[in-house]
């Protein structure tokens, strides 16, 4: 069973958000797939440009767009994020929480991929020696919510979790 919230998003109930096709241009390496979608934005802090644009642009692959001497926005998988930079940035997760015997990093921020733009990108970090906090691997196997999961830290230390679910249409089942 799938269990959803109230409001105009209970299961069955559809929403028009209007003609948002989503070109998606990402570091897998897929470009052209439209996807009928809302697209998210979000703001983090950096504390090195340089190293942000080299983490984003050059080892995840992102397109970058817009820019000033302060920030740079980039295009992950269709959605805006835009690192900002912060001299005081670069902590890292304030806290880990449990989840399927891994000790997952919060706050986290990331994309769900269909399971072959997981299966690249994985390969891509492993390639490029990037260093897990959480190695890619299967979490709920055989459960509700079976989805393929990594976590990588950008050089300001924030925790970035890139998923594939088994079938897409468990992604909120409870059960």
């Amino acid at each position: 069973m799938v269990r959803s919230g109230t409001g105009p998003y209970e299961a069955g109930v559809s929403r028009s958000f209007g003609p948002c096709y989503v070109q998606m241009n990402g570091p897998a390496g897929h470009t052209g797939l439209m996807v009928d979608v809302p697209r998210f934005h979000l703001a983090f802090p950096v504390d090195d440009l340089d190293a942000a644009r080299s983490f984003y642009g050059g080892l995840l692959g992102c397109p970058e767009g817009r820019q000033d001497d302060r920030w740079i926005d980039f295009n992950l998988y269709g959605h805006q994020i835009v690192a900002h930079l912060d001299e005081h940035a670069g902590t890292g997760p304030s806290a880990h929480n449990a989840v399927d015997g891994d000790d997952v990093p919060v706050p986290h921020f990331g994309v769900l991929l269909e399971i072959d733009q997981w299966d690249v990108l994985a390969q891509r970090l492993r390639d490029a020696g990037v260093d897990f906090v959480i190695e890619p691997r299967v979490r709920f196997e055989e459960q509700a919510g079976e989805q393929r999961t990594m976590f990588l830290l950008d050089p300001a230390g924030n925790a970035l979790e890139f998923k594939a679910f088994a079938d897409d249409a468990r992604v909120f089942a409870i059960d």
